[in-house]
C-alpha cells in the first residue's frame, strides 16, 4: 500500500476515534470535558492534514491506484458524516441539514461506483466545490465553538454563534442539495450510464 493509500486509512481510523472522543463527557462524566474536546480538535486536524496530503502526494508522484480512486471519496464521506452527526448532536447543526447532507453523499457514492463502471468520472461543477468549502469551514467553526465553550466562557455570544452556525450548515445543505441535482443532471444527459445491464 503506497502512502497517500496509508493516509487515507489513517483518515479512516481517525473517525471512530473523533466520535468516541465526542461521547467521552456522556458516558464518563463531565469531568472529562477539556480531554474530549482535546482528542477532537487532535483527530479533526490531523484527519484534514492527512487529507490534504494524500491527494497532493497521489497527483505529484502518480500514485493514484484503484483503491485509492474509491477509498479516498468513501473516507471523505464518512468523515464528514461522522463530524455532522456529533455536531447535530451538540445542538449546532439543523437535523434536516443533516438528512439532506447524508442522503446527498450516500446518493453520490452509489453513482461514483457504477461510473467507475463506466471508465467516466464524475463531472465536477461549481455547486459541488461551493459544498466542499461549506463542508470545510462550517466543520472548522463547529470544531471552533466547541474548543471554546471547553476553554471560555461565551455565554454572552452562545445565541448569536449557534444562529451563525446553524445559517452555515443550511448554506451547506443548500449547496450540497444543487450539486446533486447538478450531477443527475449531467449524468442522465451524457447516457454515461445507458450501457449498463439490469
Amino acid at each position: 500500500m503506497n502512502v497517500p493509500n496509508r493516509l487515507t486509512v489513517l483518515r479512516l481510523v481517525l473517525v471512530p476515534v473523533f466520535f468516541i472522543s465526542y461521547y467521552l463527557p456522556s458516558l464518563f462524566g463531565p469531568s472529562l470535558n477539556v480531554l474530549s474536546t482535546a482528542l477532537m480538535l487532535i483527530c479533526y486536524v490531523t484527519a484534514e492534514l492527512s487529507d490534504l496530503l494524500d491527494g497532493k502526494i497521489a497527483r505529484k508522484y502518480n500514485l493514484v491506484t484503484d483503491l485509492g480512486k474509491v477509498m479516498d471519496p468513501y473516507a471523505d464521506t464518512l468523515s464528514h458524516l461522522t463530524f455532522f452527526v456529533c455536531f447535530m448532536d451538540k445542538g449546532i447543526m439543523p437535523a434536516w441539514c443533516f438528512i439532506i447532507i447524508m442522503w446527498r453523499e450516500f446518493t453520490i457514492l452509489f453513482f461514483r461506483m457504477l461510473m467507475m463502471k463506466t471508465g467516466k468520472a464524475m463531472p465536477a461543477n461549481i455547486w459541488g466545490k461551493a459544498k466542499t468549502c461549506l463542508y470545510a469551514a462550517t466543520s472548522i467553526l463547529s470544531i471552533a465553538y466547541i474548543v471554546a465553550e471547553t476553554f471560555a466562557d461565551i455565554s454572552g455570544i452562545q445565541g448569536t454563534c449557534i444562529t451563525v452556525l446553524h445559517i452555515a450548515f443550511a448554506l451547506s445543505a443548500i449547496a450540497s442539495l444543487m450539486s446533486f441535482i447538478t450531477y443527475m443532471v449531467s449524468i442522465f444527459k451524457s447516457k454515461a450510464l445507458a450501457g449498463m445491464t439490469r
